[in-house]
């Protein structure tokens, strides 16, 4: 073989090992961008977890916070409401004593207060006295129609103490409704709906009252 066939030869196959090379190096680059893709979305993955952990320790914090303010707005209305319980019997022995034909009207309020308190839940408790305001309603409405009644002393005691109590339940209910509604709006809007599912809260029940029982015992004397 003469000496430019073997210049030839070696020429090609360095052009041979140049585009080998050339190749390698656009593999590599290309398993470099890969490798440096799947780092981004593993830290994209790993910041959507964070984020989600740390949302959900948020917001169960905030469930047990607003549960515990419900729990202790309800506890102050509970004193006034339990203080209204007790002096129900006085009242309806003092209205009995004067509207003796009255005893379907105030059958339902001893029906009623033989309930044991005590072991009530909580919204078993409010729809109770959801019940009672109604049926001290009917109490204040009927003593209108016997004047003996409403100029009986005790009766009117009974009635100062009786308004007093209601004035306190009044001001404490503003109170627990409005925590309860800012806890059923924590369970019911998205996406914390979601956690309070996962968590197992449920919306709670709200003291109510129509404008006739806001009026429950205002009697003229």
């Amino acid at each position: 073989m003469s000496k430019y066939a073997i210049i030839l030869v070696g020429y090609k196959q360095i052009q041979k090992y140049w585009r080998c090379y050339q190749k390698s190096k656009i593999v590599n680059q290309i398993i470099q961008i890969n490798k440096g893709g799947n780092i981004m979305w593993t830290y994209i993955i790993i910041a959507i977890i964070v984020i989600i952990v740390i949302y959900t320790l948020i917001t169960y914090n905030n469930f047990i916070k607003l549960k515990n303010m419900v729990e202790e707005a309800f506890s102050t209305m509970d004193v006034y409401l339990k203080k209204r319980w007790d002096l129900i019997p006085n009242v309806v022995e003092t209205v009995k004593g004067y509207a003796k034909h009255e005893e379907n009207t105030l059958k339902e309020v001893v029906e009623l207060r033989n309930s044991s308190y005590d072991s009530m839940s909580t919204d078993e408790k409010v729809k109770a006295n959801q019940k009672l305001s109604k049926d001290i309603n009917k109490i204040m409405l009927l003593a209108e129609s016997y004047p003996d009644l409403k100029a009986s002393v005790n009766f009117q005691d009974l009635t100062r103490e009786l308004s007093k109590i209601e004035e306190d339940i009044a001001n404490s209910r503003k109170y627990y409704n409005g925590t309860v509604e800012m806890f059923n709006n924590k369970v019911e809007m998205f996406p914390s709906n979601i956690l309070a599912k996962l968590f197992g809260y449920k919306t709670k029940e709200m003291f109510e009252t129509d404008s006739a029982e806001r009026e429950n015992v205002k009697v003229e004397f």
